[in-house]
């Protein structure tokens, strides 16, 4: 009975937990089915000897009621003939057998109860291997469409991290326009003083050269 409490404590557990834990989930629906399909054998192995066991039962059940009918008819046919001693003797035969027909009775319904039970245990696990079979498929295939939503989510973050790579060039690009800006004002400036400083020299020269003029032509009006 080992074989069908294994069995059991497959069936009874949590399939999800089962692949939580398993590192390659589908090696393990492979592998927990091989090992269904092979208690299945010693199930059916197990079934077969116990069904033998109550044919045997009942054979041997069958084979005393029929030994003590036919005690019972001797016995009959005996008195008929009018031997009592012969009578007695068939009796007594039916007597013994009748002794052991409850303990062959009841050994014939436990093997009963046992083939019974072996038969329904055998066809449970049969359906339920069958049921298992047909998963299968639906469980791997549930398994592939995670794994390609885990490369997809792991493509998300790679694309996320692009998205973030090309903001911050934005913001470097516009800083260095800034900085372009900034020097290309300050040279606009620098080149605006420049320009006035020389224009005021040239002013302050003019006007010097202007005032010896005048001061040379008011001499020569003078006489001087």
């Amino acid at each position: 009975m080992g074989i069908l409490t294994r069995f059991r404590d497959i069936m009874s557990s949590n399939i999800n937990a089962l692949l939580d834990k398993a590192e390659d989930p589908e090696k393990m629906i492979d592998q927990c089915l091989r090992n269904l399909n092979s208690d299945l054998g010693k199930v059916k192995s197990e079934t077969a000897a116990i069904m033998a066991e109550e044919q045997r039962a009942k054979r041997v059940l069958e084979d005393c009621n029929e030994e003590i009918a036919k005690m019972q008819s001797y016995a009959v046919k005996a008195l008929e003939a009018n031997n009592d001693t012969d009578a007695r003797k068939f009796l007594e035969q039916k007597a013994s057998l009748s002794s052991k027909h409850p303990g062959l009775q009841e050994a014939y319904d436990l093997a009963h109860s046992n083939a019974t039970h072996m038969r329904e245990m055998h066809d449970k696990l049969v359906n339920d291997i069958d049921e298992l079979e047909a998963r299968k498929d639906m469980i791997k295939g549930k398994l592939a469409v995670a794994k390609t939503q885990e490369r997809i989510n792991k493509m998300s973050s790679s694309v996320g991290s692009a998205n973030d790579s090309i903001a911050s060039f934005k913001r470097y690009e516009e800083m260095a326009d800034k900085a372009l800006d900034k020097a290309n004002a300050m040279a606009e400036l620098n080149a605006s003083s420049q320009e006035q400083s020389i224009e005021d020299l040239t002013k302050k020269y003019s006007q010097d050269s202007n005032v010896e003029d005048e001061l040379a032509a008011l001499k020569a009006n003078l006489g001087k």
